[in-house]
């Protein structure tokens, strides 16, 4: 008897969320993640079985995320394991605390990097992080990666008005940085400044061949869906989650709520995966497809 494979309901990217902890306390986190946060009760080993499941369902790239990945000790083992089982990988980072195992991990396995930027204006940037220094070294660091050939791509969130969110792109592709998209903020976390998370505040792509796995082992529909809990890999294989009842519970719910297409554009993480458009440009100042022309979503040098 053959089966019939609904659109979407192939598992074909990750976010591995490996830390909360992270060095900045940026004012609009959707993890709420921060320098007391630790590193969850997922173990290496956890992590290389979920890799392994993950690949062995035909799964393409994960991304590692936090809080701060560079902060988590065991990332460039995780790197290197995720590059054996053959899978794309990208770390979304802040880009102030790279350690030169990371470097080496990066550069040895052909990881991407990704990164947040706010201002071309010191003191904006620092502000917006709740970190000292952090523009001068995200700065440098985005140097470096250019400087090293490691693909890396930037993205600029507007949060306030008369942000310098378009001198930041300008600054990001005078270094080098090819690819640059930009979003508004989102209701997640600190930024929802304690309201209850919604569905529609989703983009309605989420669980389309995505998921988001935390760092005690949560796997939600995406990395701003984290209030929608479907299982635990700790408990359960990440298989039998995907083709779970809870997860097939959660598109419904978040079917009826967004209908067949998306509402919104990419969440933070700036990613092709999420459609149904790329970021829009922080001039915009919206990120609804339905108004914003898709020519106008990215920016690229050309």
């Amino acid at each position: 008897m053959s089966t019939t494979t609904l659109p979407g309901s192939n598992l074909k990217f990750a976010w591995l969320e490996v830390t909360g902890r992270c060095n900045e306390r940026c004012t609009h986190c959707y993890a709420d993640s921060g320098p007391e946060r630790g590193h969850g009760t997922m173990t290496v080993a956890d992590w290389v079985r979920v890799i392994d499941e993950f690949a062995a369902m035909g799964g393409a790239d994960v991304q590692y995320i936090g809080g701060e990945p560079t902060l988590y000790p065991h990332l460039p083992e995780l790197i290197a394991h995720a590059a054996g089982r053959g899978l794309g990988i990208e770390i979304f980072s802040n880009m102030t605390h790279i350690k030169p195992e990371v470097w080496e991990a990066i550069t040895a396995h052909g990881a991407k990097l990704a990164t947040s930027y706010y201002s071309d204006n010191a003191a904006e940037h620092d502000d917006i992080t709740k970190l000292r220094g952090a523009h001068r070294k995200t700065r440098a660091n985005v140097q470096k990666a250019v400087d090293l050939g490691i693909p890396i791509r930037g993205g600029v969130v507007t949060l306030r008005e008369g942000q310098r969110a378009m001198e930041a792109v300008t600054d990001l592709k005078s270094i080098g940085v090819q690819q640059v998209g930009g979003d508004r903020i989102r209701a997640f976390g600190r930024a929802s400044e304690g309201a209850r998370p919604q569905i529609k505040d989703l983009c309605g792509h989420c669980a389309h061949e995505k998921c988001a796995i935390g760092p005690d082992g949560a796997v939600w529909p995406c990395v701003l869906g984290r209030f929608i809990d479907v299982g635990n890999v700790r408990e359960e294989p990440l298989a039998d989650i995907w083709t779970g009842d809870r997860l097939a519970q959660a598109r419904s719910d978040i079917a009826a709520v967004h209908g067949p297409g998306a509402a919104a554009c990419t969440p933070p993480q700036f990613l092709p995966m999420c459609g149904p458009c790329g970021p829009c440009v922080p001039s915009v100042q919206h990120c609804d497809p339905e108004e914003a022309p898709l020519q106008a979503a990215t920016i690229a040098t050309t």
